[in-house]
């Protein structure tokens, strides 16, 4: 488990401030921080394309429950209560919708429920929007991961040589977004405290404060984008035979995990081949036979899913035990 010396002093002094800054609680804030995101960008970036196409291609109703629980469990430990919030106020609206609107357009199936006017209504269409539905929240879902774990340094890192250019947009664009907020609560409260805030005035002086906030902000995001193309330019990036300094190192560990997620995703593909992870929805369900061979590709697709979250929990029991020995 990767954790440096500044990080394991900070929890301490956290710990300390707070009456109780002994090994335990040290120990405790090591173990809480994610094994999965110290492995190589490589290992991520496999398991995040692996689970992240399956889902969309897989519509199978097992598959497609495996790959919704798995992002969902692992989308909690890595944010806690703010997955639950998301999930309540946007996802689950979001999906009701999707899976209620496709029933409306799409009269395809022979098993008619009723008629609305002259369009039936079938289970056909019902359930296929249902399975659109939990594929479009397990990928957001997912997508919420890639976001946690992806961060700008590991895709510099894997695209910077191959394309720079595009590698070093798609970092700034995902610095952007949590650092502009920032700004704008810096620059809002700023205003507030002269008596120019959005929520001071009438209509047309919140309306004129507004579009303040807003002209500075963008005066701030174009002088940055410059200040940082210029920066960039005059470290000599994309020039051919740059080289470039990287902080990962492809170890045993890594390459274990890479053969544990090509295994799994290997039997994955090989139920794909054979029809196992597939479901005909129109004109009639039919979700075929479960085998013996079904049943592995499902436990296949299971561990491929939940494979951050085993390596966490093997983490997590594997430092309980070298504790308990201290």
């Amino acid at each position: 488990m990767l954790w440096t010396i500044k990080d394991a002093f900070a929890i301490g002094a956290d710990k300390n401030e707070a009456g109780g800054g002994d090994l335990n609680h040290l120990c405790e804030g090591v173990r809480l921080k994610d094994t999965f995101s110290t492995y190589h960008p490589i290992v991520n970036l496999t398991f995040f394309c692996a689970v992240i196409s399956f889902s969309m291609v897989f519509l199978h109703p097992v598959f497609l429950t495996i790959s919704m629980v798995g992002a969902f469990v692992y989308a909690i430990s890595l944010n806690g209560k703010r997955t639950l919030k998301f999930a309540l106020i946007f996802l689950l609206p979001m999906m009701i919708i999707a899976g209620a609107v496709n029933p409306l357009f799409n009269h395809r199936g022979v098993t008619i429920l009723r008629y609305m006017g002259d369009n039936p209504l079938t289970l056909e269409s019902i359930l296929y929007g249902v399975a659109i539905a939990v594929m479009f929240g397990a990928v957001i879902l997912w997508f919420s991961c890639v976001n946690v774990i992806m961060t700008s340094d590991k895709l510099m890192y894997l695209f910077g040589r191959l394309m720079p250019s595009l590698s070093m947009i798609f970092a700034m664009v995902l610095r952007f977004v949590p650092k502009f907020k920032a700004q704008v609560r810096l620059i809002s409260n700023s205003q507030k405290c002269i008596g120019r805030d959005i929520s001071d005035g009438t209509l047309r002086e919140r309306a004129k404060h507004g579009i303040k906030i807003l002209s500075v902000m963008i005066s701030w995001a174009l002088e940055n984008a410059i200040d940082t193309a210029d920066s960039m330019r005059s470290r000599g990036y994309g020039l051919p035979g740059r080289s470039s300094f990287a902080i990962y190192r492809f170890d045993s560990r890594d390459r274990i995990a890479l053969i544990y997620l090509a295994s799994l995703i290997l039997i994955v593909l090989l139920g794909g081949m054979a029809g196992e992870n597939n479901i005909q929805y129109f004109p009639s369900i039919n979700t075929g036979t479960v085998t013996i061979f079904s049943l592995t590709i499902f436990t296949g697709y299971a561990l491929l899913c939940f494979a951050p979250v085993i390596i966490n929990v093997w983490e997590a029991i594997k430092w309980r035990r070298l504790q308990s020995k201290i």
